[in-house]
């Protein structure tokens, strides 16, 4: 079977809408995503899914611990494990 160069499998546009995300995708991939995102009901929820997670990354100000903190945890936690 012709792969064709306009429709896309829904594991390609997951992909692009992946890429798309980050800003990596390119012109054609953005179009090819577009056309796939006006007849697929799958692909159509699994970009207002991402859409959400992203806005939700971004919105919470996660603030993670720095190396020195993890290496105390890290030790804390060897020596419980070593006394039991």
């Amino acid at each position: 079977m012709k792969k064709s160069f306009l429709f896309i499998t829904c594991e390609e546009a997951f992909h692009i809408c992946d890429k798309s995300q980050y800003g990596e995708a390119n012109g054609w991939e953005k179009f090819k995503l577009n056309v796939r995102l006006l007849w697929c009901q799958v692909t159509r929820a699994y970009v207002k899914r991402n859409r959400k997670l992203t806005k939700t990354i971004e919105k919470g100000h996660v603030e993670c611990m720095d190396s020195s903190e993890k290496n105390d945890l890290k030790l804390r936690f060897d020596q419980e494990l070593k006394n039991k």
